[in-house]
């Protein structure tokens, strides 16, 4: 093989621009067997997640999607367009909200904005990027929002 090869991968931290908006394809639709099997491989035994007839009788009227899965599946969905192979460490989280529950069935689609980005000041060739995701559900309702700090290799810096 003689032709062009290209590598999928994230962005430099000179890619980043403050302000810009990324959309995340495709959307995932949320089963039953994925709340049911995250919720138990993560050892969390609430019955909101797993047992259906005692979540008919909650305010909710059903089980309600892990949010934690939540959360996983929408900073997942930003892996491929910003950080594949392009990543130092996930360095936090913070203001992690989920206004509206996701149930089996719904489609979760997630976006990340670039907040803030900075050079490292004791790491040369990295830098710390700031960024807003949010995923909503198949009506456009918000069902979690996180802020989250990573560090990226500059495309100079990267090994």
């Amino acid at each position: 093989m003689t032709g062009k090869r290209i590598q999928q991968r994230g962005l430099w931290f000179d890619e980043f621009e403050e302000g810009a908006v990324y959309l995340h394809a495709p959307g995932r639709t949320v089963t039953e067997a994925d709340n049911v099997l995250f919720t138990t491989m993560t050892m969390n035994t609430q019955s909101l997640h797993l047992d259906a007839a005692w979540s008919e009788q909650q305010p909710f009227g059903q089980r309600l999607v892990n949010s934690m899965f939540t959360l996983s599946t929408m900073v997942g969905a930003s892996v491929a367009q910003l950080t594949q192979g392009t990543i130092v460490a996930n360095l936090g989280f913070t203001e992690v909200n989920f206004p509206h529950p996701l149930y089996h069935g719904d489609t979760m689609y997630s976006e990340s904005e670039v907040l803030e980005k900075r050079l490292s000041k004791s790491r040369p060739g990295q830098g710390i990027i700031s960024l807003r995701h949010t995923a909503k559900n198949q009506d456009g309702v918000v069902v979690a929002v996180a802020t989250r700090s990573v560090m990226v290799w500059t495309e100079e810096g990267a090994p």
